[in-house]
């Protein structure tokens, strides 16, 4: 059985998120609303890795509703 990998960014500007969370997203969610100002986190089998990553940065990293639902606290 193989893992699903895949890119993960998160946005640097928490402005355009109702709750002010620096969100993680994978780079096609990404791509797809055009976010501009995001660092690459890495290539994940998974959402919780990424947004582990991500809170070293900005503590708090949460995963997008969409396409990180799993990590999504709210």
């Amino acid at each position: 059985m193989s893992s699903v990998y895949t890119s993960y960014y998160v946005n640097n500007d928490e402005t355009n998120n109702p709750r002010r969370h620096h969100e993680v997203h994978t780079e096609e969610h990404a791509n797809e609303l055009n976010i501009r100002d995001k660092t690459y986190l890495g290539y994940y089998n998974n959402c919780h890795d990424a947004v582990e990553k991500a809170k070293s940065t900005y503590s708090n990293a949460d995963g997008c509703a969409i396409c990180c639902f799993p990590c999504h606290t709210g």
